[in-house]
């Protein structure tokens, strides 16, 4: 029987068959996989593109095309690992093309992420947020890299526009502190002088108390609110001590003695009778109990009661201000310790402050590796702060730590002191204040004035502002150290700047102290005391 005969087939027709049978089984060609890929990056809302093992660029979006400026030729070694027309890092230096991200991605084989600032042709530069990683066959084998870039340009703008509004505010922060603390230090000079003076009128004794706790307010609020400022941008530094718990708060007390007493409040204290230590900035510490007794002050009434306690619960010590004043609404507990926030029990009960005292409470706690709570019932129920420390274990019957003693600011030896300010009232209450305290001082009213008057009075302190006129008191100082007879005056600087970078300047510039106006005269008259008995008794010495 004839089966038939089977006829053979056409050569190329069997090549097209195997063919299209090989890709059935093995999936979409290289070629289809990549257009598959392009198409992926197309929809991309940044800058994509991809480059071979060698860096040649195989391909770019649109975006990639926007960010750069321009169109780079592809699979050409005129343009390898991008298509910018200059790199540079973020601090503006340049970056070789061999060096960018893209370029590192491909030399190292794996992921690479960073910041580049793309200058276009135009000269316009953007900055990219580069995300580069590399493709690699199913085996393994290394194919290039793909490279996403974010434009980042207004992000860093934001940025830089947020940081140059926080240097700003700093600036003017520290300046507003130098101009307030100018008229300052002339009113708490006369101040001090008036009552050295005394005086027979209750009245006018009343007056002068008045001005007294009034300056010392002001001079707080522009303390505390540098301080908040310090303490944001990471400025403020601790001064850390092994300190007895009842000096820190017999100083907090003393701070707000005269606040209390102008309101008739009592004050109960309660304290562990056994001595408490802490490791603290102590001045600090007391600054923040001192602030919570003047909150409490502020919004209790005329002849209220605060309560100030303290106690050792466990690893801690527990430290409590209670007050019986217009509460604090449930709402505003959360909120209590945000930056100017104040609460009002009813619309005719105006509050003075800036709402900066909570604030800084916290911040100060917080850098002690404390906490601080706020309680309250509500409106009319009172409130109490409480603020946890960590407390220091003492070794049985180690001594309490006593304070130096302050030099006696009566009979010192008679110094002589210029003083240089060209505030005319600062200058002229100093030198009354030094002359009736029994110094011999003179006066000069800028920079090349001082540096003249030191050489033909050659006085043994010098008072000197920073802010002057003709010659600043930086430039003043350095000229008076570099003159044989101007290398053992004792310098001081008594100005409104008061930053940590100011008091490193002053002393770079060879001042021996750094005071901020306004200068207590009380402080001043205790070092110059100190400074007396020091140089006097050294040259009583020597001549024994």
């Amino acid at each position: 029987m004839n089966r038939g005969r089977v006829l053979p087939t056409n050569r190329e027709e069997v090549d097209v068959r195997e063919r299209a049978g090989a890709q059935v089984q093995a999936g979409p060609t290289p070629a289809a996989f990549d257009a598959q890929f392009h198409r992926f990056l197309d929809t991309f809302p940044a800058a994509a593109y991809t480059c071979d093992s060698e860096g040649l660029i195989t391909y770019f979006n649109p975006h990639a095309e926007a960010l750069w400026g321009r169109a780079p030729k592809l699979n050409d070694p005129v343009d390898r690992f991008c298509g910018s027309f200059k790199l540079f890092a973020i601090d503006g230096s340049p970056i070789a093309h061999d060096r960018c991200s893209m370029a590192l991605c491909l030399q190292m084989d794996r992921a690479y992420n960073g910041q580049e600032i793309v200058e276009r042709p135009d000269g316009r530069r953007v900055v990219g947020l580069a995300y580069a990683n590399p493709l690699r066959d199913e085996t393994g084998r290394s194919l290039g890299a793909v490279n996403v870039v974010l434009d980042a340009s207004d992000r860093l703008r934001a940025d830089q526009a947020v940081k140059e509004a926080d240097r700003a505010k700093d600036e003017f922060l520290a300046t507003l502190a130098h101009e307030l603390r100018n008229p300052l230090a002339p009113i708490r000079t006369a101040l001090h002088l008036l009552q050295l003076k005394g005086s027979s009128s209750p009245d006018l004794a009343w007056a002068l108390d008045v001005i007294d706790r009034q300056t010392k307010q002001m001079t707080r609020l522009i303390d505390d609110l540098l301080d908040v400022a310090r303490i944001t941008t990471n400025k403020l530094e601790l001064r850390k001590e092994r300190t007895v718990l009842t000096e820190i708060l017999e100083a907090a007390v003393a701070i707000s003695r005269p606040r209390l007493a102008a309101a008739a409040q009592e004050l109960v204290v309660a304290v562990p009778a056994q001595p408490t230590h802490l490791d603290v900035d102590a001045t600090r510490m007391s600054q923040a109990i001192s602030n919570l007794l003047d909150n409490a002050a502020q919004y209790s009434e005329h002849g209220g009661r605060i309560w100030l306690s303290a106690a050792r619960e466990g690893h801690d010590v527990v430290v409590s201000v209670r007050d019986v004043g217009i509460g604090i609404p449930g709402d505003m507990l959360p909120r209590i310790f945000e930056p100017f926030t104040q609460v009002h029990g009813s619309p005719d009960r105006p509050h003075d402050g800036l709402g900066i005292g909570l604030t800084l409470v916290k911040r100060l706690v917080e850098l002690h590796e404390g906490t601080i709570t706020a309680h309250s019932a509500g409106i009319g129920k009172g409130s109490e702060f409480v603020m946890r420390l960590p407390a220091v274990v003492e070794p049985a019957g180690q001594a309490r730590r006593r304070k130096p003693a302050t030099p006696a600011t009566s009979a010192a030896p008679p110094l002589r002191i210029l003083v240089v300010d060209d505030n005319r009232d600062s200058v002229t209450t100093l030198g009354m204040l030094l002359r009736m305290t029994g110094y011999e001082a003179r006066t000069a009213h800028d920079g090349l004035e001082a540096v003249t008057m030191a050489e033909a009075f050659a006085p043994d302190v010098v008072l000197l502002d920073i802010g002057l006129p003709k010659l600043n008191g930086y430039e003043a100082a350095r000229r008076i150290r570099r003159e044989p007879w101007g290398k053992t005056m004792v310098l001081i600087a008594t100005t409104g700047w008061g930053q940590e970078s100011d008091r490193q300047r002053s002393r770079d510039a060879g001042f021996d102290h750094h005071l901020v106006k306004p200068v207590d005269p009380t402080a001043l008259m205790a070092l110059l005391a100190s400074l007396g008995h020091a140089r006097f008794g050294q040259e009583s010495s020597a001549a024994d």
